[in-house]
């Protein structure tokens, strides 16, 4: 296992609490998603079970309990996560790892449970894992994870040293980006790295899922949509089956880089600033007040989307309203 190109900083961070011999017990990591917070919780992990730690702290690889840890039967190495995606962290997975917290680590070092995303333990779980933390076990080191800090409870917080994950900035992840894939351009790793907001991971599972392609399809056909050359509920029934990508994101974000066009805003400050002409031209052929009301339902869509809505439909009034604003503009 290595480190990603943008963890140096925050692994001298981690490294100096073996150094200096003051491993906190429990360590929460949190930061935006798609920083590679699991690899960095994970090498950590690593190197506090390793038998002969490298000089910079990252685990040799070689020993007898790294060959463990690659294998995932390490007994002192213990990883806690909702049993279906989507799911919760249950109070019976919290009882099950405190019975086992009992007994004592079955190697000389430690013992490391990493709980990712900690913020999907339910109220029962969080209460329960409370126990954990207000009577810590001998040898024992609890990592949490999250993406958002506010969805953990306070009592949680409070008892974790923090660890806030750097960001990279947009070279870093262009390099890493077109040095894993030879075939992508740097101008595609940049529009990946704007439409992730500077999240590699997520650029990178960007590429795997060809959504640059698809990004470029629905824009086409949105454009043509303003065009009058499509129709909206045509559209609308092909769009509501895709899963993947984040559509009513990349809606939204077309709508405010129409705005910000209107008034003739710098391409640098556009969140697609790969579409800066077709957004230009067209934004000069609408009415401001008509997109801010436009922009305004596509917040609400955000909100209503996440709910039973019937989803064909919350694309169908979208695009209509889309398809009217731009009658006889162009």
């Amino acid at each position: 296992m290595t480190l990603l190109p943008w963890q140096q900083k925050d692994w001298v961070h981690l490294s100096s609490y073996s150094r200096q011999d003051r491993v906190p017990q429990a360590l929460l990591i949190h930061g935006n998603t798609g920083l590679g917070k699991q690899q960095l919780a994970s090498q950590f992990a690593f190197s506090l079970l390793c038998e002969k730690p490298n000089i910079d702290g990252l685990s040799c690889g070689q020993c007898d309990r790294c060959r463990l840890l690659k294998v995932e039967t390490h007994p002192d190495f213990i990883q806690i996560k909702p049993e279906e995606p989507g799911k919760s962290i249950t109070i019976g997975q919290i009882r099950n790892l405190i019975t086992g917290l009992t007994l004592k680590p079955q190697f000389d070092s430690y013992r490391v449970v990493i709980i990712n995303p900690a913020d999907q333990m339910n109220n029962a779980a969080s209460n329960a894992f409370l126990k954990c933390l207000e009577e810590p076990t001998e040898r024992t080191i609890l990592i949490l994870i999250t993406d958002s800090l506010t969805r953990l409870p306070a009592t949680i917080i409070s008892r974790c040293q923090k660890l806030n994950v750097s960001e990279p900035n947009k070279e870093t992840v262009i390099t890493w980006l077109t040095q894993l894939n030879s075939n992508l351009l740097p101008t595609q790793a940049e529009t990946l790295y704007n439409l992730t907001q500077g999240s590699p991971l997520q650029a990178l599972d960007y590429i795997d899922s060809n959504i640059l392609s698809l990004r470029n399809d629905c824009f086409n056909a949105w454009i043509d949509l303003a065009k009058q050359k499509q129709h909206p509920v045509i559209i609308a029934e092909s769009w509501h089956k895709l899963t993947e990508p984040p559509l009513l994101h990349w809606i939204t974000t077309w709508t405010v880089d129409l705005i910000k066009c209107y008034y003739q805003t710098s391409p640098i400050r556009l969140y697609n600033p790969d579409y800066r002409d077709p957004l230009q031209s067209l934004s000069q052929r609408l009415e401001l007040k008509a997109l801010y009301k436009f922009y305004d339902l596509m917040l609400i869509s955000q909100q209503r989307y996440m709910t039973q809505i019937n989803k064909q439909s919350l694309f169908e009034e979208i695009l209509i309203t889309w398809f009217e604003i731009n009658q006889n503009k162009i």
